[in-house]
């Protein structure tokens, strides 16, 4: 699974969710968040549609933080940064 919220796109790996005891995500999008995400049959979901994720999302990046340490490394997030990539070939950066 995978959505978008302004400036960021949120992976799920939700094979990883289903022995998942912790449901972090959730609790951490619910504390930190709007609680965008939900449990649904034992997996994350969004708790309306792709639009509402957009709309509401605050992208505090709570559910990757809380999944990775208290949960089942499932969740990745992309924050895409303009310019980065032209600035690390600038500089020599890799």
């Amino acid at each position: 699974m995978q959505f978008e919220e302004r400036t960021i796109k949120v992976i799920i790996d939700d094979s990883k969710c289903l022995d998942c005891k912790t449901h972090a995500c959730a609790a951490g999008c619910k504390l930190f968040d709007r609680g965008i995400l939900v449990i649904k049959d034992g997996k994350p979901a969004l708790g309306g549609d792709v639009e509402f994720a957009k709309r509401t999302g605050t992208e505090c990046l709570a559910c990757e933080y809380e999944c990775w340490f208290r949960g089942n490394k499932a969740i990745t997030i992309e924050a895409p940064i303009p310019g980065l990539e032209e600035y690390k070939k600038k500089y020599g950066v890799v």
